[in-house]
């Protein structure tokens, strides 16, 4: 009996523990994933609005339109590549504007396969630019709005991974202005598609490091050692000596070629600490290329600090205010001037861009102590920058002392308190 009544508890706690173990896994999958979820730029996102503008007797033509509404993360050089897969077996007969790696089951067919690939800017840089289209014409198809089949498994690189696309979903059909604005002509069919955006999901290290200096502290705070690798001694080649007298162009690469440096990081913005004024504070910011393979095109610069909110004037970035929640405004959108610096071009002496930037002062929050005046987060063409640790920031000169002060205050504390309790005894 007591051999029975074990068995009997045994299985129910192996039954219990593994209930549990499905109820566990049940709860995580119901939750929604938070990969791509971008604190500075909550709402952010690429959208992919497919529009069938016309029947055929096989098919349909179609504008396919990329809308990037990122505030700040912008597809660069070599461009983005779209991907879905058929329902059926549906051909595409041509395309105007872009060009595929994949036409469709051609084996009945002869056609040429050619390939597609485009730049865009983001929202919040220059709306303008932030778009791109291309019509298709696609055979083998359903011809109605009942027998058409929507396109499944969209992919997004942007040039590479870290996009997340989901399913494809039918909305009202898109209205568009004819050029002169005298009439309007609307979509036979119109389906969206939304892709997000994961630096987690790219797999890829940040792009960039932060280092800070300032005018009254002679310590220069670099970017972390090794951080984005060490020099490969081993290996001649994986990086560049500053003292190259010539470096042979590499044609249509974007592997990094960077300079040997201790950080290895292709990028670095340096935050100095310029002047100080009565009633305003003067910094420099400078963006230098250590990548002799990249120039960066339209970049941007997202920088967090509690003292955007009284920033008096940048002198040669644009500057536009991005507050994600908008009761705080801490974080400004930087970029460059066009025709002027608009382009950080690669390594070399003309690889960097910088700018000042003047702020007034609030009596209520300024303060030099604790590392206040440095930023608390970087972004350099939407990837988050490696920031140095606060423990190393450039402190004020007669911190130490205050501590020194404070230290000698205590002993002399603790001396008196034991002469006292000594001379009582």
């Amino acid at each position: 009996m007591a051999n029975l009544l074990l068995f009997i508890t045994g299985s129910f706690f192996k039954l219990c523990s593994f209930s549990l173990l499905i109820l566990f896994l049940i709860s995580c999958s119901s939750f929604p994933s938070t990969e791509a979820y971008d604190p500075l730029d909550p709402n952010g996102n690429i959208t992919i609005k497919w529009d069938i503008m016309s029947w055929t007797s096989d098919g349909y033509v179609a504008v396919v339109t990329i809308y990037n509404f990122q505030r700040y993360r912008h597809i660069q050089a070599p461009g983005w590549k779209l991907g879905w897969t058929w329902p059926k077996k549906e051909v595409i007969w041509s395309m105007m504007g872009g060009e595929t790696t994949e036409q469709g089951d051609c084996s009945r067919f002869k056609g040429n396969i050619p390939h597609c690939w485009g730049v865009l800017n983001s929202w919040a840089q220059d709306p303008a630019t932030a778009a791109s289209s291309f019509q298709l014409s696609v055979g083998q198809s359903g011809t109605t709005n009942k027998t058409v089949r929507v396109p499944v498994n969209f992919t997004l690189k942007a040039p590479g991974p870290g996009y997340t696309c989901g399913p494809a979903k039918i909305v009202k059909p898109s209205r568009f202005v004819t050029p002169y604005g005298r009439r309007e002509t609307q979509a036979m069919m119109t389906w969206n598609v939304t892709c997000t955006y994961s630096q987690f999901l790219a797999q890829e290290a940040p792009s960039c490091c932060v280092s800070f200096s300032s005018f009254y502290n002679d310590t220069i705070v670099p970017c972390s050692k090794c951080a984005c690798g060490c020099q490969n001694t081993s290996q001649p080649g994986s990086c560049v000596e500053s003292k190259a007298s010539h470096i042979a162009p590499v044609a249509n690469s974007y592997t990094p070629l960077v300079r040997c440096t201790s950080h290895m990081w292709p990028v670095r913005v340096h935050w100095h600490i310029k002047l100080n004024y009565k009633e305003y504070w003067r910094v420099k910011i400078t963006i230098t290329n250590f990548n002799y393979n990249m120039n960066y095109t339209q970049w941007n610069l997202v920088v967090q600090h509690p003292n955007f909110d009284n920033l008096t004037q940048s002198f040669s970035f644009n500057y536009k205010s991005i507050t994600p929640y908008t009761a705080i405004n801490d974080t400004a959108m930087l970029w460059g001037v066009k025709f002027y610096n608009d382009m950080l071009l690669e390594a070399g002496p003309l690889g960097n861009v910088q700018s000042e930037l003047l702020f007034r002062k609030d009596k209520a929050t300024f303060t030099f102590e604790e590392g206040w005046a440095f930023p608390s987060r970087i972004y350099f063409n939407g990837d988050n920058c490696v920031m140095p640790p606060p423990n190393v920031y450039p402190g004020l000169p007669n911190s130490c002392s205050h501590q020194l002060t404070s230290a000698l205050g205590l002993l002399v504390t603790l001396l008196a308190a034991m002469a006292l309790l000594f001379g009582h005894a």
